[in-house]
């Protein structure tokens, strides 16, 4: 079928608006001028109306210029504030890939603003097969709002990487129901910049707020129509747009200005490898509509969505124009938003080239390593999709880092009581130098968690031995099987584990992440996979908060802070240090003793001791002037032999409350499911008199 006529807009088109052939430099709406240019990338289009909405309707005016696959057009007299959309006019060919319908008004990809939330309608669906949909959305359909740009020279607390404790939350969860946060606030940006919420991430000593996807997204139908919404937002229509459940971008400027005074950086869950318009029966609302075989990968002789995300869609990347818009929106989230780095959810979508095929020189991996104002912002991938080859960890390049799975389930595994699960642990804890250590990468590479928003919290993990999704209405088929959970019988049980678990996450070498809500017991009831259940199953539970436990947390991140050696940016390999001649890396069986390969193999295995000193290929510093010694116990109580030395127990995760104190023998006492941590000074530079270990 051929292009639609102009004829199915239902508006005005006004003869006292004039449009004048602007710029093509920019994309998206810029104030300029005394008016705005637009300009707006279409390869397949035939003709682009800009429809500009008042309080007395419609007004639609085509854009009059096309430089290359550009069409722009300058508006006098329009400023911030103003609302617009898009009709674009081409062939309604499916079996092609072209899927222009200019009944369906379109949100412009780089719109900063959106008047409304995004929510299915029928009248958005833009129809299938060789018939279009004609009815018209934009009855339903938010409108894009004119904001002019607010580059900021931003007081960044810049942390280094190696530094970091991340806090992962939602940002309208963390706060529904603090009873400390206005009720007006509450759920919005500005609450998480509130004075009890900083209070509360200061007092546990974290150093960046990692919030789930801020930009606009839609509530999915089969949601909608089961009662629910999309809590999490990984279904994005608005790259550049706050979301406005949450604020918009003025209140999203003053949260991350809130947080920066504080010290603490803030860092989004960005999504570039999929929309919200679904598989090629979803709705018409921005790509699918301005040019769906330019924005989207597709494949076979009917031209439909690859779908290498689960989602139904895959955005293209290897395409020039797509790739601009990926990292424009990029940069506006750090030029013009403040925040100080992202958390790419799919990213091995990311290292797709229009093949399909996965590399970390990938068009879009190269070029945020690059960019100037890209390059030193914080890059966290999540490496795996559900295409072929999907799972990439350890295949990405610097500087980025991964989301660690393999920790998460090691450091389950093992305290579950797993057989054969030490060795594991040990190469988790060490940094997954294994996986990580290649072409220059730190062990900073590593994101290290326990817990996410995708599964059981921790309180859970401890407490049900099975998920519990009813609630999602998918007959509790959704969400992941495989959770290395137990429901321990003891309230006493349940809290030994929890401090072991996350005392081992915080004096492992990499990167820590905490999930919101865990320092405090929060519960999910069972549910491990909350991403339609925004209400008390998916918020953050504050109003019986385990206050020990927190303190408990904040301990353990103080610690971490405290001692350089817990946090090394160099792999460690048990290599001889030249300061001293004694090994960066030392593992000790219960009798202290190191153990014989066939130790590590042999499935009894459930205690471990590691003396952890300064990287052998570090520099000098406050790394290389100390020793750790950690003990992991998830077997019964028993006695383990100190390595030679004045140590002094720092923690005790049996006795949570206990001071530091100097340890008298040669030994200590170390009860079941617990971590005990061990310090003492070593030489300070070559030369000095060697310790014997």
């Amino acid at each position: 079928m051929g292009a639609l006529g102009g004829g199915l807009c239902r508006a005005l088109r006004g003869p006292d608006r004039v449009i004048s052939t602007g710029e093509s430099t920019r994309l998206g709406a810029i104030p300029r001028d005394g008016g705005t240019n637009f300009a707006l990338f279409s390869a397949g289009a035939e003709r682009v109306d800009l429809c500009l909405f008042t309080e007395s309707g419609e007004t639609v005016l085509t854009l009059p210029e096309r430089s290359g696959d550009i069409w722009h057009g300058f508006v006098p007299g329009i400023g911030e504030g103003a609302r617009y959309g898009y009709r674009v006019h081409g062939p309604w060919a499916p079996a092609q890939g072209q899927r222009f319908n200019p009944a369906k008004l379109l949100i412009d990809p780089y719109a900063r603003a959106l008047d409304a939330p995004i929510r299915w309608h029928v009248l958005m669906q833009g129809g299938t097969g060789p018939i279009p949909d004609v009815r018209d959305s934009a009855e339903v359909v938010p409108k894009a709002i004119v904001c002019a740009d607010r580059r900021t020279d931003w007081a960044r607390p810049q942390v280094p990487l190696s530094e970091t404790v991340v806090y992962e939350a939602h940002p309208r969860g963390l706060t529904m129901l603090h009873p400390e946060v206005p009720e007006a606030l509450r759920g919005r940006f500005e609450a998480l910049a509130s004075e009890p919420v900083i209070a509360h991430l200061r007092a546990l000593g974290v150093t960046a707020l990692e919030l789930l996807p801020c930009a606009a997204f839609i509530d999915d139908q089969f949601l909608l129509e089961k009662g629910l919404t999309n809590y999490w937002g990984y279904q994005p229509v608005g790259f550049f747009a706050p979301d406005p459940r949450y604020g918009g971008p003025e209140a999203f400027r003053t949260m991350v200005a809130g947080l920066h005074a504080a010290g603490i950086e803030v860092l989004v869950d960005i999504v570039l490898n999929h929309t919200g318009e679904g598989d090629d029966a979803g709705p018409s609302l921005s790509l699918r509509g301005i040019d769906n075989a330019s924005y989207y990968r597709l494949s076979g002789p009917g031209r439909s969505c690859i779908d290498d995300t689960g989602t139904g869609n895959t955005i293209d990347l290897s395409h020039p124009m797509v790739l601009r818009m990926a990292t424009d929106c990029l940069r506006h989230w750090v030029c013009d938003l403040g925040v100080d780095g992202f958390r790419f959810d799919l990213a091995a979508t990311l290292g797709r080239d229009s093949a399909g095929r996965f590399g970390p020189d990938a068009a879009f991996l190269s070029a945020l390593r690059q960019d100037p104002a890209l390059a030193s912002v914080k890059l966290f991938a999540e490496p795996w999709d559900v295409g072929p080859g999907g799972y990439q960890l350890g295949g990405f390049p610097w500087p980025f880092s991964e989301w660690n799975d393999r920790y998460r389930d090691g450091v389950r595994r093992f305290w579950k009581r797993e057989p054969g699960m030490t060795a594991e642990l040990a190469r988790r804890i060490a940094g997954s130098a294994e996986i990580f250590d290649r072409a220059g990468r730190s062990a900073s590479a590593s994101l290290n968690f326990i817990t996410a928003h995708d599964g059981f919290t921790l309180h859970d993990l401890v407490s049900y031995a099975e998920k519990n999704n009813a609630a999602n209405g998918e007959n509790n088929r959704d969400g992941h099987s495989a959770n290395y959970s137990e429901a321990l019988p003891t309230e006493e049980e349940r809290a030994a584990r929890k401090r072991a678990m996350l005392a081992t996450l915080l004096i492992s070498q990499g990167v820590p992440m905490i999930l919101a809500g865990d320092e405090i017991g929060n519960s999910q009831k069972g549910n491990n996979n909350a991403y339609a259940q925004d209400n008390e199953i998916g918020w953050t539970d504050w109003r019986e908060a385990d206050l020990g436990l927190m303190r408990f947390v904040a301990r353990l991140v103080a610690l971490r802070k405290a001692h350089p050696v817990l946090r090394q940016r160099r792999f460690l390999h048990a290599r001889v240090r030249r300061q001293d001649g004694v090994r960066d890396l030392i593992w000790r069986l219960p009798s202290g003793t190191e153990p014989s390969l066939q130790d590590w193999t042999d499935p009894s295995l459930d205690c471990i001791g590691l003396e952890i000193r300064g990287a052998a290929e570090g520099p000098d510093g406050e790394a290389a002037r100390e020793a750790v010694f950690v003990v992991l116990n998830t077997g019964p109580g028993k006695t383990v032999q100190l390595p030679a030395g004045a140590w002094r127990l720092l923690l005790d995760t049996a006795h949570p409350d206990a001071q530091e104190t100097a340890c008298e023998g040669d030994s200590s006492c170390v009860s079941a499911q617990s971590v005990q941590l061990f310090a003492r000074p070593t030489v300070a530079a070559a030369g000095a008199t060697q310790e014997r270990s």
